[in-house]
């Protein structure tokens, strides 16, 4: 019992969600944030001169092992109706990255750098709408420009031991100022959105895998300093580093929001309750007549047709007058004028043994008057199914 109240919980709580994964039309806005895997990067080579006491200068290569630091995405959006999206975004990620290992050389290499990736992306999207009843999976590729900044860490990035055995154990420290080169980039989406109208309409909850690599080498400049084993500093000079490519894998969660989208419309009224067939009908005379006028007959075959559409045991046909003239003459007035109704009715195909007719002359009037007055309202038969 648990588990099917469950489901119908779960149901009711999807149906909206199904019903409002619409395309994304028009412009939207969408931003996430996340963490940024950066595989291991490829340093292509790292050197610098003669440097005293330590003899010949250095010239080797290795890499940064790989880390895991933050990403985060802003985008401005166009969407065309038709799944098809187009965006430009703005991207930042930070990666701190130690375990300078592989260098083919006598050093052991031990520093690490922190590096910044900021830049601006044009993406092309597709969703996938309707492929499935609760969300809208989508697929995207990009390019664009990314600068990245690398900043090696102070503190003994490199020792070579013995290098100078009157000095004993010596010392490399790797340092640099910020420095930022630039890269061009391209990246795969993968991603799904959650709509989410019970918040707001066009309003969307995401998350997405990205994978966004930068391309070429970058040259970057520093300063190496020997020490001697009881930390004096011996000499400084410039130093070269060259990074390859950067890989990165970037998993993100964030909001879109598409403007102009229009709430869902509501429920459509219920449909209007068939009306019953009127159930009292009044035909009206001329002045001391008692012969039906074109508009008496038309409402003596609607009370006709109607009597057919429900359940009746019998259709009383009561006459009535105005105050003009005797109370025997009017009493006489009324009954022809109910047979005439009743005659009409049968002529309609009503079983003459379901009505009844009655005469009441100029009692019960419709319009309460003095004796003598000719009121066109009280001339009448009133037809009454029962």
């Amino acid at each position: 019992m648990q588990l099917r109240s469950a489901l119908l919980a779960a149901t009711l709580v999807a149906l909206p969600v199904v019903a409002s994964a619409q395309p994304v039309t028009g412009l939207y806005v969408g931003g996430g944030v996340g963490i940024n895997v950066e595989t291991q990067e490829q340093v292509k080579n790292l050197s610098f001169p003669t440097l005293a006491p330590f003899g010949s200068g250095l010239s080797t290569s290795g890499h940064f092992n790989g880390s895991t630091g933050f990403a985060g995405v802003l985008s401005l959006g166009w969407g065309f109706g038709n799944g098809l999206r187009a965006e430009i975004e703005g991207d930042y990620r930070d990666n701190h990255m130690d375990g300078l290992s592989g260098f083919a050389s006598a050093a052991s290499l031990t520093g690490g750098t922190n590096e910044q990736k900021f830049g601006g992306m044009f993406n092309v999207l597709y969703d996938f709408n309707g492929l499935t009843p609760w969300f809208v999976p989508y697929l995207g590729v990009g390019v664009g420009y990314q600068a990245v900044n690398e900043k090696f860490h102070a503190g003994n990035s490199a020792f070579i031991p013995g290098s100078v055995p009157a000095l004993g154990a010596g010392q490399l420290q790797i340092a640099s100022n910020s420095n930022t080169q630039g890269s061009f980039a391209y990246q795969a989406i993968v991603g799904a959105a959650l709509p989410l109208p019970q918040i707001a309409p066009g309003l969307a909850a995401t998350l997405e895998y990205r994978f966004m690599g930068t391309t070429g080498n970058r040259d970057y400049t520093g300063t190496t300093t020997a020490f001697s084993a009881a930390g004096v500093a011996l000499a400084s000079v410039p130093t070269k580093v060259q990074f390859g490519p950067t890989y990165n894998n970037s998993i993100l969660v964030g909001l879109r929001y598409n403007f102009g989208v229009a709430p869902p419309p509501p429920p459509p009224p219920a449909p209007a309750p068939v009306a019953a067939p009127a159930r009292s009908y009044l035909v009206f005379f001329d002045w001391d007549k008692a012969t039906l006028t074109d508009r008496a007959r038309q409402i003596i075959h609607e009370a006709a047709d109607n009597s057919t559409h429900v359940q009746y045991t019998r259709i009383e046909v009561n006459g009535y007058t105005d105050t003009s003239g005797t109370p025997q003459y009017n009493m006489g007035l009324s009954v022809r004028r109910a047979n005439a109704v009743k005659a009409e009715l049968i002529k309609d195909g009503v079983p003459a043994n379901a009505i009844t007719t009655q005469g009441f002359g100029e009692t019960h009037l419709l319009v309460p008057t003095g004796p003598g007055v000719r009121e066109p309202q009280n001339r009448r038969v009133e037809i009454i199914i029962r």
